[in-house]
């Protein structure tokens, strides 16, 4: 019975922990005021931040752009034929009820 005691004392004092450096995040990121920057500078920072992220881009080479376009190319001729066979037989169905 003891040791439960000290057990929800120790749970009750880990929580409270756990609240404070919630609360202390939370007043220390208030305490910050963020200047207002020139818009020029944001637009710089914006066009740097686009050409670092440019940088670690893969592209892919000549070959797998070849392949990439085959395969949308099939894709696209065969969801097309689908599509086109489905309006055949619902025609024909329809032709049929009329």
């Amino acid at each position: 019975m003891a040791k439960k005691k000290e057990e929800t004392k120790e749970i009750k004092k880990e929580s409270l922990k756990e609240v404070s450096k919630k609360e202390n995040k939370k007043s220390s990121s208030k305490g910050k005021k963020k200047e207002k920057v020139n818009i020029f500078t944001r637009i710089g920072n914006f066009i740097s931040g686009v050409k670092t992220e440019f940088k670690r881009v893969k592209w892919p080479s000549k070959k797998d752009m070849v392949k990439y376009s085959i395969a949308t190319i099939v894709f696209i001729v065969c969801c097309s034929l689908f599509f086109y066979l489905i309006d055949i037989i619902l025609a024909a169905l329809h032709s049929l009820g009329n």
